[in-house]
């Protein structure tokens, strides 16, 4: 990173710091580490491959194999369900191309199909297929963009379909009958970047799957699975979950890399009473530090990527940029901030398409970016790649990070650490983090919210009995079943389930909602979409007065309508307030999962039920936390059935350990506040992803008490992971409020941006002394 920080404006302040190993306090840059360069591994390119294969293969400068593209292409070949999971940039893409292309070649009538999470990636899937120039391979791509006529000649003439489990869903499975002769033919299902089919998500791309096979095998078609991943910890139990078949795992690695200089960066703290004239401490803002740096690099001429956590995040960092770059210009005149762009879904398909361009091209310097670039897309010569906070797995971590040097150069990496504490924890551990496992994918298809409309869906498609439903979708399956047919959403005819409505039952299903009918945002001057939320966000994010955010603009909720699933919202350009809710939550507690006891503590895994109700908002100052005004609001409360793990303490072995009767419900709400912010550390999520409780006296424990709880229907398997590794957990938990130095609290530790209550009370050191007084009495083993 020397020779590219060093290139910097800050590389003055870059070169103390890494000549010290690290900085005498955690602000800056805090950590320097070399990730050395790796030999490549290869065997000769396969004589049974076609020889057209060969030739292009090449005429690419190709000449040798990596070992896991030899084996995946061997044991492909023999009708083997495979999943490559391998780091960025090791040619995943040819495990899959060349037993396909072998397939297409050698048998015209074969057909493949390619699913990926997004349109970019299909679309550039599309290129490097087209790149090979093999006449026999007719691919094609079918999305929400491709026009109604494209794809009728898309279904007379492509072998080889690329699309996303959207369409799939939505589209191709409901209409089977006019892509009968593709389905006939089916001989592959590649799955790319499985790894981002996980939770809510992934349960519902699995059932897809499911249903594509069940179709599959009605027409005759027997496909091979081929599944791409990146390094999670559990590739083979992930893909054989995903796809419902049994899935062998390729994991050695035979790709070079070029040596990487990662940086671990905390941005300073500054005085809250220079900037926004309160009281308290808080960090620099995690964009504006992030927009600083990539202006730096990009006046360095070094090409850069950050990687934001939202879309707006992208836009602030690139604006930062170009705002920080001024008038100045390039050896050849141009300006810098010309150079400088954001990318992230929401823009239309060719504005897409040029960036991409112009970022493989070079004439983009700098890209601030959401996840939409880290699945796959081919861009070759990056020198940098900046991360604007933690992207929530070490998965990610690296597949993001490996953007840069793919042309087999030295490169550089730097995490930005934005007001989290599990930012906070990682950055203090770099050992840790440089060193520790993929975290597991998780998913779950049983889950009966997500199962019961996917087996409606089954049923539209062909009539469902209970043997075949059993077969593909497990043994609950059944059961459902005879609720929808109670319940009149289906007929039984025959000891077969009909679907009896005229609406498409895929409707009902968003593969990529939390749940709930998707709330649309209108303009009111000119009755333009603005956007869509899910229902069961729609209170938090459009509630009257709400201030939402959409491409830079900003826009006041007039009305919420939940009756038409619309909120009526105005463009307000120059407000200088933002808004944050007030909610009340309330956790039942219906069934035990598992349970036990450490000493007098009891701790559980259970399901629940979680009333939340949005009482009104507070007014904020733009850019601070002042509260200008609070507002009351009147709006139904919303229920949610999950699963929560939980623990009650006695009253008096808290007074014993030192925690005051007045100081229990900070304690315990700085506690859970922390522990939602350290469990990505064990599982695939997002905080965004949980939910929390913490109560002096719980009614149905009759205890003081901590729920943390899943916050999508039936559960995602979350909370269970903190069940099952919970004195681990807590002790993270515990660690990271503890080094974390502010005095009272901060969003580094204790504070939480998603608080119903404006993280109030809360209680730094009480919390402390609670996690100190469950570690004592938990188990050793």
């Amino acid at each position: 990173m020397l020779e590219l920080l060093g290139r910097t404006s800050a590389s003055g302040a870059v070169r103390e710091r890494a000549s010290q190993g690290g900085a005498s306090n955690d602000e800056g840059l805090v950590h320097l580490a070399r990730l050395p360069a790796r030999a490549a591994r290869t065997v000769p390119v396969p004589e049974a491959l076609p020889a057209a294969v060969r030739v292009r293969l090449e005429q690419a400068g190709i000449d040798a194999l990596y070992v896991h593209q030899e084996q995946a292409w061997r044991r492909a070949r023999a009708g083997e369900h495979l999943v490559v999971a391998t780091g960025t940039a090791s040619g995943k893409s040819l495990c899959y191309q060349l037993p396909v292309f072998d397939r297409l070649l050698d048998d015209d009538r074969a057909v493949a199909l390619y699913l990926a999470p997004t349109k970019a990636l299909a679309h550039d899937q599309l290129r490097a297929v087209r790149a090979f120039r093999l006449p026999q391979v007719r691919a094609a791509v079918v999305d929400g963009d491709t026009p109604a006529p494209e794809r009728e000649a898309v279904r007379r003439t492509a072998n080889w379909l690329l699309t996303n489990p959207d369409l799939l869903h939505h589209a191709l499975l409901p209409n089977h009958r006019a892509w009968r002769d593709l389905l006939h033919r089916l001989a592959f299902v590649v799955v790319d970047e499985a790894h981002v089919a996980r939770g809510v998500f992934g349960g519902h791309v699995a059932l897809v799957l499911r249903r594509l096979r069940r179709i599959a095998e009605r027409y005759g078609a027997d496909p091979t699975f081929l599944l791409t991943s990146a390094t999670i910890g559990n590739p083979a139990e992930h893909a054989s979950t995903l796809t419902g078949v049994e899935v062998a795992a390729i994991v050695e690695d035979g790709s070079p890399r070029g040596p990487m200089d990662l940086g671990l960066w905390q941005p300073p703290f500054v005085d809250r009473d220079e900037a926004s004239g309160e009281g308290g401490e808080t960090r620099r803002s995690l964009l504006g530090e992030t927009g600083d740096l990539l202006a730096s690099f990009v006046a360095a001429d070094v090409q850069t990527l950050v990687f934001t956590r939202s879309r707006k995040g992208a836009e602030v960092v690139a604006l930062q940029a170009r705002e920080r770059l001024g008038d100045a210009s390039d050896a050849g005149g141009e300006p810098l901030a010309g150079k400088v762009a954001a990318y992230r879904a929401g823009y239309l398909a060719e504005e897409r398409r040029a960036l991409e361009a112009d970022l493989r091209a070079g004439a983009l310097r700098g890209v601030a970016a959401t996840e939409a670039l880290e699945l796959g897309i081919d861009v070759a010569g990056l020198d940098a790649v900046v991360l604007a906070g933690w992207p929530g797995t070490t998965a990610s971590f690296w597949q993001r990070l490996g953007r840069a040097g793919r042309a087999g150069g030295a490169s550089a990496g730097v995490l930005v650490a934005q007001q989290d504490p599990l930012d906070h924890y990682l950055v203090g551990h770099p050992e840790e983090l440089l060193s520790r496992p993929p975290e597991d994918a998780i998913l779950d298809p049983s889950n009966p919210y997500q199962l019961a409309p996917h087996l409606r869906c089954a049923c539209q498609e062909f009539p469902l009995d209970d043997d075949e439903a059993v077969a593909f979708f497990g043994p609950s399956a059944p059961g459902l079943l005879a609720d929808d047919v109670a319940a009149g959403r289906l007929r039984l005819r025959a000891g077969r389930h009909h679907w009896v409505s005229r609406r498409r039952a895929s409707a009902e299903v968003d593969l990529r909602s939390a749940g709930g009918r998707n709330v649309r945002i209108v303009d009111v001057d000119t009755g333009a979409l603005v956007g869509d939320v899910d229902e069961a966000r729609a209170h938090r994010q459009v509630h009257p007065g709400a201030v939402y955010l959409h491409q830079g603009r900003q826009y006041e909720v007039a009305e919420l309508d939940l009756e038409r699933s619309v909120a009526l919202a105005a463009e307000a350009p120059r407000l200088a307030h933002t808004t944050r809710p007030r909610s009340d939550t309330d956790v039942r507690l219906l069934a035990a999962i598992e349970g036990g006891r450490w000493g007098e503590i009891e701790i559980g895994l259970a399901t629940v039920e979680v009333t939340t109700q949005v009482t009104g908002y507070e007014v904020l100052r733009l850019g601070s936390d002042e509260v200008l005004d609070r507002v009351e609001l009147d709006l139904p409360p919303i229920e949610l059935r999950t699963v929560a793990v939980w623990y009650a303490v006695p009253d008096e072995l808290l007074e014993a350990a030192g925690v005051r009767i007045a100081a229990v419900p900070g304690s315990l709400h700085a506690a859970e506040h922390a522990a939602i912010g350290m469990l990505p550390l064990l599982a695939l999520c997002d905080r965004w992803d949980l939910g929390g409780l913490s109560t002096a006296l719980h009614p149905d424990t009759g205890r003081p008490s901590v729920f943390v709880y899943d916050g999508y229907a039936g559960g995602a398997g979350l909370a269970e992971r903190s069940y099952r590794r919970l004195p681990e957990h807590l002790a993270r938990t515990r660690e990271t409020i503890v080094t974390c130095r502010c005095s009272r609290g901060c969003p580094s530790c204790v504070q939480s941006p998603k608080c119903g209550n404006g993280n109030d009370p809360l209680d730094k050191a009480g919390a402390v002394r609670v996690l100190d007084l469950l570690l004592g009495e938990a188990p050793t083993s």
